[in-house]
């Protein structure tokens, strides 16, 4: 089939790439225009943008898709769209331009997870499976009918950066064979069941704020739902403190929540929570690149019985 892909992440682009080796044609890429740089010196590409300048097609970039897009689209002559983490929401001027519609990869086992962060929400929550849904786009939210879903299972540590490196090789078979069910006529459409309908919402900065009343089970997850962004912090008297990965540990609680326990080089960093206590593995500091605890520590001399996020 004459595919259209929307996509901009560093996820969207195993999707694409699952879809250029394939046996369907790429007839354009939309992606979300180039942006500057915090400093305004620089234009960023999207992750798609720079794969896509690789392939012999069109690349198509709108402040607007549904009031921008609609007629130059339309000239392409495609068969079915595929949207993966675009970043637009689209109206039905857009839904309607191609004879299958337009398809979704998205990163949950829907109906769960619906929205915006489904990784990061099902890390939090301690989801030992993920996956991904293929399902028909419609008007509402991620509540379209579901055509084929692929789940693996975790072995409790992967961030959310390395959870959606995972999905991503999943979300391209997946795509693929949907778009091939859909070109032979075999897709079922299957309707989501909506008393199973769980939302997750837009993390923001402030979210990442660690709360050592937390069991040390409940923060190693939070840890992993958080990074890389909007990251996962406490302080401590050398300012902010990032705290990238950690083991939970069930010991004994003789401290005050967040009071640092363990403090040395050679036995790491272990602060007191809620229940349990957190192995600190891999932090950042303020103005500084990520590294190892005993790395850490060798250059800022944290104690015993100082309390983080005072």
């Amino acid at each position: 089939m004459r595919v259209i892909f929307l996509g901009t992440p560093e996820f969207s682009v195993r999707v694409l790439q699952g879809i250029v080796q394939s046996n369907h044609e790429v007839m354009a890429v939309v992606t979300q225009p180039d942006r500057k740089n915090a400093r305004g010196n620089k234009i960023n590409f999207s992750k798609v943008k720079e794969y896509a300048l690789g392939l012999d097609v069109p690349i198509l970039q709108y402040e607007n898709i549904s009031l921008q897009g609609q007629d130059e689209l339309k000239k392409l002559n495609a068969d079915i769209m595929v949207t993966a983490a675009y970043g637009q929401i689209l109206k039905q001027n857009i839904l309607d331009i191609c004879p299958k519609g337009i398809i979704n990869v998205h990163a949950s086992l829907l109906p769960k997870y619906r929205g915006a962060s489904p990784v990061q929400w099902a890390l939090l929550e301690g989801q030992e499976r993920v996956g991904v849904t293929i399902m028909q786009t419609e008007l509402g939210v991620d509540t379209g009918d579901i055509i084929l879903q692929k789940e693996i299972a975790l072995d409790g540590y992967e961030n959310t950066y390395e959870t959606l490196q995972k999905l991503s090789v999943l979300g391209a078979e997946a795509v693929v064979e949907a778009l091939d069910l859909i070109e032979q006529g075999n897709a079922i459409f299957t309707p989501q069941i909506e008393s199973q309908a769980t939302y997750c919402r837009m993390l923001k900065k402030e979210d990442g704020k660690i709360d050592w009343a937390k069991s040390s089970k409940e923060l190693k997850n939070f840890i992993r739902g958080m990074t890389p962004w909007p990251s996962a912090f406490t302080t401590c008297k050398f300012g902010k403190l990032k705290i990238l990965r950690a083991n939970a540990l069930e010991c004994e609680n003789t401290g005050i929540v967040g009071e640092i326990m363990v403090a040395e080089p050679k036995k790491g960093l272990i602060v007191s929570c809620g229940q349990g206590c957190l192995d600190v593995l891999t932090v950042q500091g303020e103005n500084a690149k990520a590294m190892d605890i005993k790395s850490f520590l060798l250059g800022k001399r944290l104690q015993a019985g100082e309390i983080l996020g005072d």
